[in-house]
């Protein structure tokens, strides 16, 4: 049994293994509860490595039953078993010799879905980060590569289905009634790739010819009947493969290309070589049950994980701190995938809406580390938005600084040159620097410091001298375990507006860097002056989110107002509106909790409505733009002391008066931008719906009455439409019979969709309010609850305590309490899972005294639990101390 040690792993005691695995021939003999794995291992010393070291695998929860050397069984006195690894003395200095250890395991009791499980009859593998461990004794770390032959043996009728990594060699009958598969991986892979599936699944089969002529095998594999449900899958698989060519010149490098949809999966997907599991909620969709966004979501997910054969697989990570180098690249493929498929603009707000919500948090909180973190207790709970989405945002700045040309030169070379190996994100960034011949020493240090920069701003324009006067400073707050910080390079694209909506050119700028539109401020403090300027401008800075900062530049509100109504940045003008409504959200959350009167200044409601009323934009681009700034970005504001309940009622008092001074233009828009002739997920159609669902919601808040909400879910043909109207009825009227009938025609109709009924839970799970502890207790008994199914728990437990903070944020600590029984509950049978819920107590400091005093308790009383999981044990400490 593997136990909690304590131990921290540090990067800086990073060495290479003794010996190297040249090749490991893995044999299976599936059994739902004593599963036989033989693990055939051939290594030498390496050079240099000393004469006696010993050879150390890991392991963990394995029973071994045999243990051979060069064929023959191991002396006792030659080989230790303990509870994490197998160590083997007295091996040879030189030459190779072959190592076999024979385990058994039980997939049926693998409640951790890490490792070797079995799930709805399906036998399914999860072995990122160390979840190879779990299977057999090995040498489970990212740097260590090899080619893998994997023959699997199960019963014909439950197991027609035997699939593996790389090529498939073939199979036969093997006995009575049972059958095996042979496949090789030519590819030198790390444990965590592997992957191994049994069953009995349907596929949806098609093929892709790459540029190179070589046509490749695709199968989608999913529950039988679910076939039809796979289709838009294989569409965004077959468009990922392109554009990957396309953009980045990748050719997939296999005879086949597979999925595997399951619906117990603690992850998204998996990027196993060549045979990818997904999470089932990443794959199915139809009209009748997928959203727009559950559509796109599957189209940037299979992308990602596609995308990953080369950032990720071909060339993997030389150990975990580098995580980053592989999920933070990927995760900006996917964005540039998804901007190209779709909106580009949409898609960047969209980005920058998640990273706001979800890792400036992290950044702000006893939960922060860098994108290349130097220390770790539990790799599980470094799969962060720290590592993926603020590792996006700083390849994203490495693009930004040498532009599309020295980029696509300096990835080609990343490629060329670390193609097969396990790399840094030393060796990515020299890349760049060789392809440019650029320093980027001091932009390195996104890599390594942690926190979100505070950048002011401040501008004056001298009309007598023509010039624009630009100040900034940069200032990285403090992080566990990082209090003093460097001055970093941040790229800053910008425009100088007209009053009739022109840029600008200056004839010079003196002071600071300028390439193309990008200010590089580098120091503490910089001062730009532009000269050759007619009349006052009003500055655009950070176009296009270009840094990851924290921006605090005081405009006026018409400033903000002209920006939001003629930058030709869109993302800027998006950002304008919040700029412009933020102030006033956090001005009613202060008024709200002292009981004072709360005024909505009209120039945000008319920049908000002609932006909506706006035909010559996007219609998904207006929905974002009518899209307030949320309940969370008001308390990141507010910085401390925070109400959630002062929040939500300035929030909504704001709301109704910009509803009821547009409500003309809601009506319009409602009936303008109804999608007529059957559902298609295409970018315009889901905009239209989106723009659509966003006045429904400021209609209902207008007329105050749940009417029109029920009739549109009523008339409702998709999914989209549907689950819209459900939310309204529910967020607005919770307590009206047009509410609970809806509820109930919904829960009937999809009873047995799991992935339906997981949206029915989540949207009473946000349902705002006192009553939402006893709503979500109430449907932890429904017979549709299942406390097993990681989905189910996360629509659930996890919805209610990321996305409800009226209802998990009680002022009496009841969600809290709640929150700490059902993380002591779930800890025991999903580590992961449990783990990753417990961050929604992230920043729980910055809660008023009374609140946070509760929070602070809740998690004490997960601490003093003594048979905590490493991965909770990590969070909560940290929550704690940090």
């Amino acid at each position: 049994m593997r136990t909690d040690s304590g131990r921290i792993m540090h990067l800086a005691d990073y060495r290479r293994t003794d010996f190297v695995l040249e090749r490991v021939d893995l044999t299976f003999e599936l059994d739902p509860t004593a599963t036989k794995c033989t693990s055939r291992m051939l290594l030498h010393r390496r050079e240099g490595s000393p004469a006696d070291a010993p050879l150390v695998l890991d392991g963990d929860e394995l029973k071994m039953t045999g243990l051979l050397y060069d064929g023959m069984p191991m002396e006792a006195e030659r080989y230790t078993e303990e509870d994490d690894q197998l160590t083997i003395r007295d091996l040879p200095e030189s030459g190779s010799f072959e190592i076999t250890v024979d385990t058994e395991i039980n997939p049926e009791a693998n409640t951790k879905l890490m490792g070797l499980y079995r799930t709805g009859g399906v036998y399914c593998t999860q072995c990122e980060a160390e979840g190879f461990r779990r299977i057999t004794y090995f040498y489970d770390r990212p740097d260590v590569l090899c080619v893998y032959t994997v023959n699997i043996i199960a019963d014909k009728e439950s197991c027609p289905l035997l699939l593996s990594n790389g090529n498939f060699l073939g199979g036969a009958g093997y006995g009575e009634g049972k059958h095996f598969a042979a496949w090789f991986d030519p590819h030198p892979k790390p444990s965590y790739l592997f992957a191994l599936v049994a069953g009995d699944l349907g596929v949806v089969e098609d093929t892709f010819t790459t540029m190179s002529g070589r046509e490749v095998a695709l199968k989608i594999y999913v529950e039988h009947g679910k076939e039809p449900r796979a289709t838009y899958a294989m569409d965004a698989l077959k468009r990922s493969m392109k554009w990957d060519e396309e953009v980045f010149g990748r050719e997939y490098d296999l005879d086949i290309f597979m999925i595997v949809a399951v619906s117990d999966f603690n992850m998204g997907a998996m990027e196993n070589k060549g045979l990818n599991v997904f999470n089932d909620k990443y794959v199915l969709a139809d009209p009748e049950t997928a959203t727009d966004a559950d559509y796109a979501n599957i189209e940037a997910i299979i992308a990602h994980e596609y995308f990953h054969n080369w950032t990720g697989n071909r060339i993997t990570c030389r150990d975990w701190f580098q995580l980053c180098l592989k999920e933070g690249l990927t995760v900006y493929r996917d964005h540039e995938f998804s901007a190209d498929q779709r909106s580009r603009a949409v898609k960047r707000v969209a980005e920058v809406r998640h990273l706001k919500s979800e890792q400036f948090p992290e950044d702000a909180g006893p939960l922060a580390h860098p994108v290349r973190p130097t220390k770790y207790r539990e790799i599980n709970n470094f799969y962060t938005t720290t590592v993926y989405e603020k590792g996006s945002e700083v390849t994203r700045m490495i693009a930004t600084l040498l532009g599309r040309d020295l980029f696509k030169k300096g990835m080609d070379l990343y490629f060329d040159r670390h193609d097969g190996e396990a790399a840094t994100v030393e060796d990515f960034v020299k890349c760049f620097e060789d392809a440019s011949d650029r320093d980027l020493g001091q932009f390195s240090l996104w890599y390594h410091q942690a926190g979100t920069p505070l950048v002011t701003a401040s501008a004056a324009y001298d009309q007598a001298k023509g010039t624009f006067t630009l100040s900034l400073e940069q200032m990285i707050p403090p992080t566990p375990g990082q209090t003093a910080k460097e001055p970093m390079h941040i790229p800053l694209r910008f425009g100088l507006l007209l009053a009739d909506g022109s840029e600008a050119v200056p004839t010079a700028v003196e002071g600071i860097e300028i390439t193309e539109d990008v200010l590089h401020l580098t120091e503490r403090k910089q001062t730009a002056v532009f000269s050759g300027i007619a009349s006052r401008p009003v500055l655009s800075l950070n176009r296009g989110f270009s840094a990851p900062i924290n921006l605090h530049f005081k405009q006026s509100p018409a400033d903000l107002a002209h920006i939001a109504r003629h930058d030709r940045d869109l993302f800027a003008r998006w950002q304008a509106v919040g700029d412009l409504a933020l102030p006033h959200l956090v001005e009613a959350a202060r008024k709200a909790r002292v009981g004072e009167d709360i005024t909505v200044d009209p120039l945000l409601g008319e920049t908000l409505l002609l932006l909506a009323a706006d035909e010559s934009l996007e219609a998904a681009f207006r929905a974002q733009a009518l899209n307030l700034p949320s309940e969370a970005d008001v308390a990141r504001e507010l910085g401390s002391n925070n109400d959630p309940d002062a929040i939500r009622k300035g929030r909504e008092t704001i709301t109704q008066a910009i509803a009821r001074q547009g409500a003309a233009i809601f009506a319009k828009l409602f009936d303008r931008h109804r999608v007529e002739g059957g559902f298609t997920p295409d970018a315009t159609s889901a905009g239209r719906r989106a723009l659509r669902n966003a006045a429904l919601s400021y209609l209902a808040a207008a007329e105050g009455n749940p009417q029109r909400a029920a009739a549109s879910f009523a008339h409702a043909d998709n999914m989209t439409d549907l689950s819209a109207a459900l939310t309204v009825l529910a967020h607005r009227f919770p307590d009206a019979p047009e509410t609970a009938a809806a509820l109930e025609t919904f829960r009937t109709r999809f009873a047995d969709n799991a992935l339906v009924i997981d949206k029915w839970f989540s949207i009473q799970a946000t349902i705002p309010g006192e009553g939402a502890l006893q709503r979500i207790q109430t449907l932890m008994e429904s017979p549709l609850f299942n406390a097993a199914n990681p989905n189910r728990v996360r629509s659930l437990v996890g919805t209610f305590a990321f996305s409800n903070p009226t209802g998990f944020n009680r002022a009496d600590g009841a969600g809290y309490r709640f929150l700490a029984d059902q993380i002591l509950a779930i800890d025991p049978r999903n580590p992961q899972l449990a783990a990753r819920i417990l961050t929604s107590m992230r920043s729980w400091r910055a809660l008023e005294e009374l609140r946070a005093d509760h929070a602070r308790n809740a998690l004490r009383s997960i601490s003093s639990n003594d048979k905590l999981s490493p991965d909770v044990s990590d969070i909560v400490e940290r929550m704690l101390n940090g």
